[in-house]
C-alpha cells in the first residue's frame, strides 16, 4: 500500500505581530504535516492562534519565521501578487458569515472565482451549476441569498469556494452562525466532500461536536500546538 503524499509542509512557522513598541508573538515554532485527502479540525481558546495558523496555510497572510510548502510550492517566498494567483488556483475558502453578495443569485455568487479565470460565460455557468448541484442547491441557483436559509447560505459559500476545483478547503468556523441540526447538515456537506471528493480540508473550530467530522484533530495553545488522532 503506498504512503499518502504530505500536501502541506509547516515547519519551524513564527508569526509575530507589532503593536507600536510591542512585540506579540502568535505563533511559536509550529511544525505540522498535512496529508492529501485529509480533514484537520484546528482547535484551541481564543488567542491560540488557530485562526493565524489558518490563514497562513491558506495563503491570506505570510509568516514571520519557518516555511509552509503546499502541494510542493513555497508560499512563504511568493510575492503579493503571486500568492494571489497561487490562491485564486488552489484554495477555497468558507467563512463564517457566508460572505455572499446580496445583490447576486446563488449562481451569480458561485461563479464570482471564476471571473479571474479565461473560462467562457456559458463554461463559468455550467460549472457553477455542478457546484450548486453537489451541495443540493440546485433549485436554488436564481434565488438571492435573502431568499435562503443561514445553511443554505453557508451551502452556497461552500459551492463557490469549490467551483475551480481548488486543492485545498479552508474553512474559519463554518458553523459558528449556525444551530445545531444546520451545523450538523453542513458538517455532512465537508465530510462527504473529503471522504467521497478527496477534498483536503483545514477548519477551524471551536466546537468539539464539529470536530467531531473531522479525521484528527490539532490543538493549539498560546501559540504552540499538540496533536490528537481521530479515527476516520
Amino acid at each position: 500500500m503506498s504512503a499518502v503524499a504530505t500536501l502541506v509542509e509547516i515547519r519551524g512557522v513564527t508569526k509575530v505581530y507589532r503593536r507600536g513598541r510591542e512585540r506579540i508573538e502568535v505563533l511559536h515554532g509550529i511544525d505540522l504535516d498535512i496529508p492529501s485527502g485529509d480533514f484537520v479540525a484546528l482547535m484551541g481558546p481564543s488567542g491560540s492562534g488557530k485562526t493565524t495558523l489558518l490563514n497562513l496555510i491558506g495563503g491570506l497572510d505570510t509568516p514571520t519565521g519557518g516555511s509552509i510548502t503546499v502541494g510542493e510550492r513555497r508560499i512563504d517566498q511568493l510575492s503579493g501578487g503571486e500568492l494571489a494567483a497561487w490562491r485564486a488556483g488552489h484554495v477555497g475558502f468558507v467563512f463564517q458569515f457566508y460572505n455572499l453578495l446580496p445583490a447576486l443569485s446563488a449562481q451569480r455568487n458561485v461563479e464570482l472565482p471564476l471571473l479571474l479565470t479565461d473560462l467562457s460565460a456559458a463554461e463559468r455557468r455550467r460549472r457553477a451549476r455542478i457546484a450548486l448541484t453537489l451541495v443540493g442547491l440546485d433549485d436554488r441557483a436564481r434565488h438571492k441569498p435573502r431568499e435562503l436559509s443561514g445553511g443554505q447560505e453557508q451551502r452556497v459559500a461552500i459551492a463557490r469556494a469549490i467551483v475551480s476545483d481548488p486543492t485545498l478547503l479552508v474553512c474559519d468556523e463554518p458553523t459558528g452562525d449556525l444551530d445545531r441540526a444546520t451545523a450538523d447538515e453542513v458538517l455532512r456537506l465537508v465530510q462527504m466532500l473529503n471522504r467521497e471528493h478527496g477534498k483536503t480540508v483545514v477548519m477551524v473550530t471551536h466546537d468539539p461536536k464539529a470536530a467531531e467530522y473531522a479525521r484528527r484533530r490539532v490543538h493549539l495553545d498560546k501559540g504552540t500546538m499538540t496533536a490528537e488522532p481521530v479515527p476516520a
